[in-house]
């Protein structure tokens, strides 16, 4: 990233990243630019104090799970964003990398506004005649680059709430590098999870030794038009992104069906931004681990034969692991494809993703730095009023090696020694 992606000149400098951090737009508040001191990328708020700072500049609401502890923000102004959320009360943890100083410049940007938020909703492809990314005819470069408003800089609306969970809709509509019209509608509902929904979920028994918090978002993607979607004009895909907050030692886990193993260029795709080198990606037995330390960019991914539902991270500083699971489909599936040409297979595309912030160019500033995961759902096969759903769920735990070990093996197929180990 570049020291400064608040202004337009120096988002044109970060290239294809910005893709993965189109996140938030703060529907231009039109409040007085606040001074927000620089912070040190690896300080840790706690929950309390990262909530009153957004409250400051965009409406926030707070759920509780049903033992009070387990918390998560949700911003309705930022599509319905959850921006952070703790498993220790108002003092515990915040886990959303936000990003305090776009939040203070009380200002919006033409391209995208990185405002951050640890689970957001966004729609693909980005590149690629079928984009929603860029006009029709223009050159795939950042100068052409722009992020919809449906995902950056406008509001979802409420339909219900209760103490655990928020209803959300949107209706738009979404022109694509084709000239296809998609009118669309959208729905996400957001629910905080009790103890035994996260037990039921992950078919474990999580026990009172490890601070948990879990939440899932279902998001419902609608043919509202009278015509239908199909490959022939391009397809749109749900996709979910979370922006974390890193540490020097932070890993990313993504387990991989191993049946399907044919060499290591065919298990994951990490040349978005340059391929990823040796001592920051390795191809385990069971599982690749990348790391997440914020002081390299990359991103990888994994098409639908190697994805599995299931991937995390796990930061031994602050003892957390943390684990996103997601409803992928048992059958065959096409997947969009967002890299930024005309695309021999438009329907070639990654399932999940992990991306890994850091410094664009030798002596420029990461935009964080942070790190994310990220799922998709296949690209939306729909005639007139029917609807795909992709659902995610996102834990995080925080307690001993040793407690952390038993999910880690029983979840990402690998312990503690031997995520520290990848890299040793």
């Amino acid at each position: 990233m570049v020291s400064s992606i608040y202004n337009l000149k120096a988002v044109l400098k970060i290239g294809t990243l910005l893709l993965l951090v189109v996140s938030i737009g703060c529907r231009g508040t039109g409040k007085a630019k606040d001074e927000v001191p620089a912070e040190d990328p690896t300080a840790r708020n706690n929950f309390k104090e990262d909530v009153d700072f957004i409250k400051m500049h965009t409406e926030l609401i707070v759920l509780e799970s049903n033992n009070g502890i387990s918390k998560i923000a949700i911003s309705p102004e930022l599509q319905a964003r959850v921006m952070t959320s703790t498993a220790n009360g108002w003092n515990g943890a915040s886990y959303g990398w936000i990003n305090k100083e776009r939040f203070g410049s009380g200002d919006t940007l033409e391209h995208i506004n990185a405002y951050g938020g640890e689970e957001r909703f966004w729609l693909g492809p980005e590149g690629g005649q079928f984009s929603i990314f860029f006009k029709q005819g223009d050159e795939f470069n950042l100068d052409n680059w722009y992020t919809p408003r449906l995902i950056d800089l406008e509001p979802f609306d409420i339909i219900s709430r209760n103490d655990r969970a928020i209803q959300f809709k949107k209706e738009a509509s979404l022109v694509n590098y084709s000239g296809f019209t998609f009118d669309l509608e959208i729905s996400r509902k957001i629910s905080i999870l009790s103890d035994q929904q996260i037990d039921s979920v992950l078919t474990i028994t999580i026990g009172d030794a490890v601070k948990t918090v879990g939440y899932s978002t279902e998001n419902i993607l609608t043919n509202s038009g009278n015509s239908p979607w199909t490959k022939d004009s391009g397809l749109l895909s749900i996709w979910i992104l979370g922006m974390y907050k890193h540490s020097p030692n932070t890993t990313v886990i993504i387990p991989y069906n191993r049946a399907a193993r044919t060499g290591q260029n065919s298990v994951v795709n990490d040349d978005y931004f340059g391929k990823i080198p040796s001592d920051r990606l390795k191809i385990g037995e069971k599982a690749i681990f990348f790391k997440a330390d914020g002081k390299e960019r990359g991103k990888i991914g994994l098409g639908p034969d190697h994805a599995m539902d299931i991937l995390g991270s796990y930061d031994p500083n602050s003892n957390t692991l943390t684990i996103v699971k997601y409803n992928k489909p048992t059958g065959p599936a096409d997947y969009v494809n967002s890299k930024w040409e005309i695309q021999a297979d438009p329907f070639g595309g990654d399932v999940v993703n992990a991306y890994n912030d850091g410094p664009p160019e030798p002596g420029a500033d990461p935009l964080g730095p942070f790190y994310e995961l990220e799922t998709s759902s296949p690209g939306a096969i729909l005639n007139s009023d029917e609807s795909l759903t992709h659902i995610q769920y996102t834990f995080h735990f925080e307690g001993t090696p040793e407690a952390l070990n038993v999910i880690s093996r029983r979840l990402l197929h690998v312990s503690i020694p031997e995520i520290l180990n990848a890299f040793e």
